[in-house]
């Protein structure tokens, strides 16, 4: 696909455009950034050493952490480099490999999150049968539709975009390259681009989101028959974290690409991709497993390892 644009660079405004906050912006997002890799990483890294935690609920989170690395990785380095160097520019390629990356890991991680609620679906309404629904060949199958489904819907969307022409405005209102704000920036027309996102957006995420409020609705009516008061309070706990995490993922994403044209507010729209590009990522680990007893023996065992080999 041959794209018909004059424009080489993009000019990317950033959260803030007053240079006195630039220096806290980097020291905040360095933090964050930094937290996110950390607690990813070490949830890979737990999970794929421990031999306890070599099952399909575990097998899920490292996809999701992997998708998170990836997905936080898009955005945060290019803005801490541009707040660092005072410079605001992305070559046109780099901003085009941050939209395909970016809209793959967007669409991988509600279909993740929806494989996640179907799991413990599984696990709670049908625990005799759980090892037959949850066997190995179909969480293999499950997460490799996951991964190629996201390419296929980045590979669309980037595609169509790349039909466009960008012959007037360079400057994106945004602290990355996303979707919604570069296609705004375009002199074609772009309402095909439009109906491809909306679609895009109903099945990955309104159709995720109706799979993972559906499978929590059984979990939650099974876990009300549950005779033991603290048995119900921990799992209503567990289960209302994250519900918590998944509404505001969904809400947040789901209304970025699915609201009218006429309803985009830069400001708001980029306070929200934060929420769910940013924090979401960082908070991931803590709320999916860090809260988890199994993991965080695990977790202790990796770092006793951990501390021998420093002393050796």
């Amino acid at each position: 696909m041959k794209n018909q644009s004059s424009v080489t660079e993009f000019i990317l405004v950033g959260l803030s455009s007053l240079p006195e906050y630039h220096m806290f912006l980097f020291v905040l997002f360095t933090f964050i950034y930094m937290a996110a890799l950390t607690g990813n990483l070490l949830i890979v890294l737990t999970i794929t050493t421990s031999t306890s935690l070599h099952t399909p609920m575990y097998f899920l989170l490292i996809n999701l952490s992997l998708i998170n690395l990836l997905s936080i990785s898009v955005s945060i380095p290019k803005m801490l480099h541009n707040l660092l160097e005072h410079k605001k520019t992305i070559a046109f390629l780099g901003c085009i490999t941050q939209i395909y990356l970016f809209t793959w890991t967007l669409g991988s991680e509600t279909l993740v999150l929806a494989a996640m609620a179907f799991d413990r679906y599984a696990a709670v309404c049908h625990p005799l049968h759980y090892t037959i629904i949850m066997r190995k060949e179909v969480c293999v199958g499950l997460i490799a539709g996951v991964w190629i489904a996201g390419v296929i819907n980045s590979a669309v969307n980037t595609g169509f975009l790349l039909q466009l022409s960008f012959c007037d405005s360079n400057i994106i209102n945004h602290f990355f390259c996303e979707l919604p704000p570069v296609l705004k920036l375009s002199c074609s027309d772009i309402s095909l681009n439009e109906t491809l996102t909306f679609l895009a957006d109903t099945v990955f995420g309104m159709g995720s989101c109706v799979v993972t409020l559906t499978s929590y609705y059984f979990i939650l009516r099974t876990i009300l028959k549950i005779r033991s008061t603290e048995g119900k309070k921990k799992a209503f706990s567990t289960c209302s974290s994250h519900l918590i995490v998944v509404i505001l993922y969904y809400s947040t994403a789901i209304y970025t690409y699915i609201h009218p044209s006429s309803a985009y507010s830069p400001d708001r729209d980029k306070a929200i991709t934060v929420l769910y590009s940013v924090i979401t990522p960082a908070l991931n680990p803590i709320i999916y497993s860090l809260r988890n007893k199994e993991v965080k023996e695990a977790l202790r065992k990796l770092m006793r390892r951990l501390g021998l080999y420093q002393r050796e």
